[in-house]
């Protein structure tokens, strides 16, 4: 894997389960069927990254119970615990045209469509009916629902946001 390549968190291992290697994963992502028997992810922890291969999975409330091939026991699962799932982009699902992964959206920097520079995107926040980007701008921070009628353009290569504010929208 190429050091510049971007890794995407999908999951968070939060604690173990059993006493047979389980452990039990936060999804990250809004596609949990990728947490299939065989699917390799990498682990990630305290700077270190090892292969992880799903052997079984299962829902349990609204987490996963993962049991990795590697891992054969609880204190192996234990060393674990607060480990991230990631995978390379060449594995991320792919979307409808315009729809972007919130990875990419924040950072990127977010203009009127008359050119004035409002800031860039710290954070997304989902809100169920449409997302909302909190723009840190030099003196101010704005929520700009992501709206068409708002987003006018995004341009992932440019990491540049076009938008047209509705009246009062930059007052809040």
């Amino acid at each position: 894997m190429n050091k510049e390549e971007q890794l995407i968190s999908v999951g968070e291992i939060i604690n173990t389960q059993g006493n047979k290697g389980e452990v039990r994963v936060w999804p990250l992502t809004d596609f949990p069927e990728r947490f299939k028997p065989g699917a390799v992810l990498l682990m990630e922890k305290d700077g270190h990254q090892r292969h992880l291969t799903i052997e079984k999975v299962r829902t349990q409330k609204n987490f996963l119970v993962i049991k990795f091939t590697e891992i054969t026991d609880m204190t192996l699962a234990e060393e674990l615990k607060t480990g991230l799932l990631k995978i390379t982009n060449d594995q991320l699902t792919k979307l409808p045209a315009n729809t972007y992964y919130v990875f990419e959206i924040v950072g990127m920097e977010v203009r009127t469509n008359d050119g004035q520079v409002l800031g860039k995107v710290q954070d997304v926040i989902q809100t169920g009916s449409n997302d909302v980007y909190i723009v840190a701008g030099k003196t101010k921070d704005y929520l700009i629902p992501a709206l068409k009628q708002i987003v006018k353009d995004v341009d992932k290569e440019n990491k540049l946001i076009t938008v047209e504010p509705l009246e009062g929208l930059l007052d809040l």
